[in-house]
């Protein structure tokens, strides 16, 4: 560690002057404390310089030969003679003493008792001489002064501590202390700072990363637009699914741009004070247009950008007020040039519209859930650091995780590794990215849950119904392997399989898998003749699709081509349909899901065999895969779909979901 007290040296090799140590205004204040314990302690070391003599010293040495001339009782504490000096008196110890007046002090225990001694001994001796005695009332400055300061100062020092405990010490709370709590808490990367992260860490995002590229080059080289008449956009809106890559992607800009990048969070404008948020707003953009041209990032910029309250319940002023800021700042009154304000949120859809209007945030650009070629890019770029066997096949990965993201796969790439240590390899390998996988959507494998014979021949059962349905339906999704060995809290079984990732959804498609999804209640009841709580995750979906089917794609004929989904309350309506509509919408989903229930009945009481081949099998391995059910119940009759697309085939996603809410619609 270098020396703050030594010469150092700059980038370039010149030597620097020494640094002395940095002031601080906490060794003021202790200093100042450690003068005012000095004096209070010298004060008091003072006061005890007073001869310890009893009165009975003072009457036979001095009172009783008459060289007393007066008294003075001193805070009724001290009683102060002074004395004549004749040769024969002997010369008191007193510190008060000196060479032109002897003063002989001692302690009386009160003024009382004091008084009662003296006539006493007056009357003991005639011939004496009454002395006079005054009062005297004497302050002790220095113990006032320093318990005046002293309190005052601990005070004074206490408050300063508390300030800068509120501001977030010298650099925090917006730029010093509670006073500049209103300064903008952006961090700034200059031109030329080092950045770690680039576009070449961005993958499966090509789409994105041009239009953010173009962006970047609208600062660089402005006269390359404008000389066609084209304007700088104001804004851009990086909207995608959590842990898609859009902070990532705002990372690679300011590693990239060559121009001031400011980054922030929504939250960081919201504060304990009223009209802080508004104040940091106004700073920022004062600090960028200082920058100009730059790019301000404005990470979860739903924290303040959420639509204004159309009624009094659902308004929040302190926002608000920062939201009217943010609005005025990007396009207001005086329009500002050259500062270009990135914003990322994975709720679109609760932001404001007039933070949405062109002029404001003119480009939107959706990040979505990678398909199969950009999840292999992402897997390339997260095995860059692994170990990995040579036999590892990427393209396989990257079809066995469909509807992962770019923070899932990151995560999958580091359980693999970690897999890996645990069993003492040196290499990371397929099975241990399977394992990977299974660990992230099953959740933990628990081999010591003990679990009862009838019970594990309960679950074998049912996830052979899942299995044999699936195989025999024309629509259900391939499977990749189905198992009896518990995972996570509630999973005590599960079949996995590989969704045909596409942009539409057919009817027959969600009746099929609506029939395969209850096929493991419906094997329970043909080969148990009752049925367990084992079913709740698929119920739960069975009632979710059915409900979407019926009250939002429109794919029922009693309520005919109407959609009740409304995210964004813009009805301003729960329900927008009445009582009578809500019933029927109740009743049509119960046919369709007995509808489905009979089906997947029907259809494992005519493949029994094939039903108890697989449970029996599970009861064995516990893990079967799809190679074991092609041996043991022949090949799949509909067939598969490619496992191997050539690249550049466009898929998505697994077939469009229902909304989370969905269930609360007919309720």
């Amino acid at each position: 560690m270098q020396d703050n007290n030594q010469p150092g040296k700059t980038p370039d090799g010149k030597s620097t002057p020494p640094k002395g140590p940095k002031f601080n205004i906490y060794w003021v204040f202790g200093i100042i404390v450690l003068v005012l314990v000095g004096m209070t302690m010298f004060s008091n070391n003072f006061s005890n310089t007073i001869d310890a003599h009893s009165f009975y010293d003072f009457q036979n040495n001095y009172l009783n030969k008459n060289i007393v001339e007066k008294i003075t009782i001193v805070n009724n504490e001290v009683a102060e003679a002074k004395l004549n000096t004749p040769a024969t008196a002997p010369s008191p110890s007193s510190a008060l003493s000196s060479p032109k007046e002897m003063i002989y002090s001692f302690r009386i225990g009160s003024v009382e008792q004091f008084n009662k001694d003296l006539e006493t001994a007056y009357v003991a001796n005639p011939n004496l001489q009454r002395v006079p005695i005054m009062y005297e009332s004497r302050g002790n400055y220095l113990r006032e002064l320093s318990g005046i300061l002293l309190p005052l100062l601990i005070i004074i020092a206490m408050s300063f501590m508390m300030i800068r405990k509120m501001g977030g010490g010298v650099n925090g709370g917006g730029g010093g202390g509670i006073f500049n709590i209103g300064k903008s808490k952006a961090q700034l990367f200059e031109k030329g700072t080092k950045v770690n992260i680039t576009f070449n860490d961005v993958a499966g995002l090509d789409e994105a990363k041009v239009e953010i590229m173009e962006i970047v080059d609208f600062l660089k080289n402005p006269k390359k637009y404008t000389a066609l008449g084209g304007k700088i956009p104001k804004g851009a809106l990086l909207v995608g699914p959590p842990g898609t890559g859009k902070t990532l992607l705002a990372k690679a800009v300011a590693g990239e741009a060559q121009v001031p990048f400011f980054s922030m969070s929504g939250s960081d404008f919201v504060e304990m004070f009223v009209g802080v948020g508004a104040s940091r707003v106004r700073d920022l953009f004062k600090q960028a247009r200082e920058k100009s041209p730059c790019i301000v990032f404005i990470d979860e910029i739903d924290a303040i950008g959420r639509a204004r309250g159309k009624n009094m319940m659902m308004s929040n002023d302190e926002r608000e007020n920062t939201l009217n800021q943010m609005l005025v700042e990007m396009d207001g009154f005086s329009g500002e040039s050259g500062i270009i304000v990135l914003a990322a949120t994975n709720r679109p859809d609760v932001l404001d519209a007039a933070l949405l209007r062109p002029g404001r945030f003119d480009r939107q650009i959706s990040i979505d859930l990678p398909d199969a070629k950009g999840r292999e890019k992402i897997f390339e770029v997260h095995l860059t650091p692994i170990k990995k066997s040579k036999n590892l096949d990427v393209k396989k990965l990257a079809l066995q995780t469909p509807g992962f993201a770019g923070a899932d796969i990151a995560n999958v790439c580091n359980e693999a590794a970690l897999i890996a240590a645990r069993n003492g390899k040196e290499e990371v390998d397929m099975q241990d990215f399977n394992d990977a996988i299974d660990r992230i959507i099953g959740g933990l494998e628990k081999r010591n849950k003990i679990i009862s014979p009838e019970e594990k021949k309960v679950i074998a059962y049912h996830e052979a119904g899942h299995a044999v349905s699936g195989w025999y339906l024309e629509y259900a999704h391939p499977l990749v392997k189905v198992t009896i060995v518990p995972r996570g809290t509630a999973a005590l079984g599960f079949a996995q399989y590989l969704p045909k990732e596409k942009y539409l959804t057919l009817t027959e498609e969600l009746e099929d898998d609506m029939c395969m999804t209850l096929g493991g209640r419906a094997s329970e009841e043909i080969f148990f003749g009752k049925v367990s709580t084992g079913a709740l995750s698929d119920l739960q979906q069975v009632t979710r699709t059915a409900y979407a089917m019926v009250s939002i794609y429109g794919m029922n004929d009693k309520i005919g081509n109407i959609s009740f989904y409304d995210p964004q309350n813009e009805g301003g309506f729960q329900k927008p349909y009445s009582e009578e509509t809500g019933n029927l919408i109740d009743r049509e989903v119960k046919i369709i899901s007995d509808k489905a229930f009979a089906r997947a009945k029907a259809l494992l009481e005519s493949k029994r065999k094939e039903v108890e081949i697989i449970a029996e099998e599970l009861l064995k391995k516990e893990v079967l895969f799809k190679d074991d059910l092609e041996r043991l119940i022949g090949k799949r009759p509909f067939g598969d779909v490619d496992d191997n697309p050539e690249p550049g085939t466009i898929v998505s996603q697994a077939p469009v979901e229902p909304p989370a809410s969905l269930g609360d619609i007919a309720s």
